[in-house]
């Protein structure tokens, strides 16, 4: 089982490259513990800023660095950066064009009992619908690496949401397959085409052998780029499926949902259904407790479509 969670990756791998490359910096709200980037503090402490719970700064330095010539990474927990920082988001980065990467820890329900003031259920929403912000969601570890990897070699703001806890590996140290920007095929069918992103992958792909141990194929794509979205991957699979599921940790509004459903309604309409999280506060418990009450694994993923179809 793996136990490395995919805010650690992004730290080794911003260590790795931080000895070689100076203008590498890294900046937190009071937030390195839960970032995992306590040890890149530790080792590179000329390289890292620490703001104290004021994410607004946060942005706004990240991008005065960017200005400069510095490449900024900050981080700070996803409810906060992309809602009380959301100003600074549009303009600071987006609109400036400032190579700032804002790394949302702790995404969708990872904050537990804490409740809705520390969940982030409208961040791809929000952080899709400003101009110039990219928006990525890994699905693991090694998609976590590469991704990191590919956005330490551009100069453009982006958005990178990452849960609290470990996820399963879907992929290997050996056998990750990444492009920037386009979507990972992770199975074929003719039945059903399900659309992931983040911690919601895994279950979608448990999902898909489930419904073939029962005669349903499924093709699941590892939509790990929300925005630019991979518009040819998603028509090329829902042209050949009878129905489209899109499955995120995330409101059921203006997320990856809305954005296949545009796609798939406006090229090759077919049957497009949305499992999200309510529109409503979720319930208290662990990730993987409201996961299953509301359905997003892979039995319930798999339950849902069977019914559909």
């Amino acid at each position: 089982m793996n136990k490395i969670p995919n805010r650690q990756a992004i730290c080794e791998t911003l260590m790795a490259h931080a000895e070689q490359d100076r203008d590498l910096v890294v900046l937190c709200s009071d937030s390195r513990g839960s970032a995992s980037l306590t040890p890149f503090f530790n080792r590179f402490p000329a390289q890292a800023v620490e703001v104290g719970i004021a994410e607004q700064n946060l942005v706004s330095i990240s991008a005065g660095l960017a200005s400069c010539g510095k490449k900024a990474w900050c981080a700070s927990p996803a409810s906060f950066v992309t809602t009380r920082s959301y100003e600074q988001c549009k303009v600071d980065v987006a609109y400036s064009r400032t190579n700032v990467k804002i790394v949302g820890i702790s995404g969708g329900v990872s904050y537990g009992a804490l409740g809705m003031s520390h969940h982030s259920a409208q961040d791809i929403a929000a952080m899709s619908a400003i101009p110039g912000m990219r928006v990525y969601l890994p699905s693991d570890r090694h998609q976590t690496k590469r991704l990191v990897e590919a956005l330490l070699q551009d100069k453009q703001g982006a958005y990178i949401r990452v849960g609290r806890n470990p996820v399963e590996d879907i992929y290997t140290e050996d056998n990750c397959p990444f492009e920037m920007d386009r979507a990972t095929v992770l199975c074929e069918g003719s039945d059903v085409l399900l659309v992931a992103c983040g911690e919601m992958v895994r279950p979608a792909y448990e999902a898909a052998a489930l419904l073939k141990a029962q005669g349903i194929s499924a093709t699941v794509l590892d939509m790990y780029c929300v925005k630019p979205l991979d518009r040819m991957a998603i028509l090329t699979y829902a042209s050949r499926a009878r129905l489209v599921v899109s499955v995120e940790e995330h409101s059921p509004f203006g997320g990856l949902g809305s954005m296949v459903a545009q796609v798939v309604g406006e090229a090759c309409p077919r049957k497009t259904v949305t499992l999200a999280l309510p529109d409503t506060p979720v319930i208290t418990g662990t990730s993987a407790e409201v996961f299953a009450y509301y359905g997003l694994t892979g039995e319930g993923i798999a339950a849902k479509i069977r019914e559909l179809l």
